[in-house]
C-alpha cells in the first residue's frame, strides 16, 4: 500500500497547486475574474476635436463688397427717390448686423455719409442667403420735384461703404441716366428685406 499512499499524496499536492494558482490569478483582476483576449486590449482613442476651435459668436457672418453685387437707379414715376439693390454673389450666408444701412458718399469723399432714417429700421436685421436681394432707398434731395429747388448736382456714380472706415465701392447707375442729388439734404433707408419694404419711404 505505500506505492497508493505516495500516488495519492502527489495527486493531492498537485490539485493544490492547481486551486492557489487559479485563485491567485482571479484576485490578480478587478471584480476577481480573469482578463480575456478582448478585455486586454485597450479602446483605441476617439479623434481630437480640439483644433476645429469654437464657431464664431451666433454664427454670423457679414457682408463685404466682395460678396456682392450692386445696382442703383431712379425710380420711375417717384420723384426724388433712388433705389439702391445688393444681391449676394457668395456661397454663404452674410448680415448688415454690424452696419444696418448703406454708408453712402456723394463728391470727393470729405463730406459725412448720408444720414439715415431711423424710422425705416426693419424689426430684424437683414440676413441674404446665397442669390438673395436686399435693398436701400436714397431721397435725392429735400427740394421740389425733379430736383428743382434746390442746389444739388447731376450724378452718375457714388460710393458705397458697408462699415465704417470702409473704402467705398463704386456704384454706377443703370444706363448712367444722370441722377441729381443734394448731399446736404439727401437720406437713405436701412437696408430693407424687399423691394416693397424699401419703396414705402
Amino acid at each position: 500500500m505505500p506505492i497508493t499512499t505516495t500516488s495519492r499524496a502527489v495527486t493531492a499536492t498537485a490539485l493544490a497547486a492547481a486551486a492557489l494558482t487559479l485563485t491567485t490569478a482571479c484576485h490578480d483582476t478587478p471584480g476577481g475574474k480573469a482578463d480575456s483576449p478582448l478585455s486586454a486590449v485597450s479602446p483605441a482613442p476617439s479623434p481630437a476635436t480640439d483644433d476645429a476651435g469654437p464657431p464664431a459668436p451666433g454664427g454670423r457672418v457679414a457682408c463685404t463688397p466682395e460678396m456682392l453685387r450692386f445696382h442703383a437707379g431712379a425710380l420711375p414715376h417717384r420723384d426724388r427717390r433712388m433705389l439702391l439693390k445688393v444681391t449676394n454673389s457668395a456661397g454663404r450666408t452674410c448680415d448688415f448686423a454690424a452696419q444696418p444701412y448703406p454708408l453712402l458718399r456723394f463728391g470727393d469723399g470729405r463730406r459725412a455719409p448720408l444720414p439715415v432714417i431711423r424710422a425705416s429700421r426693419p424689426l430684424t436685421v437683414v440676413s441674404l442667403a446665397p442669390g438673395d436681394t436686399a435693398y436701400a432707398l436714397i431721397v435725392t434731395s429735400a427740394g421740389g420735384p425733379d430736383g428743382r429747388g434746390h442746389r444739388g448736382r447731376r450724378i452718375s456714380q457714388f460710393g458705397v461703404a458697408l462699415a465704417a472706415r470702409a473704402i467705398p465701392t463704386q456704384v454706377g447707375l443703370d444706363g448712367r441716366a444722370p441722377v441729381r442729388v443734394d448731399p446736404r439734404t439727401a437720406t437713405v433707408t436701412h437696408w430693407q428685406p424687399s423691394s416693397v419694404a424699401a419703396r414705402q419711404w
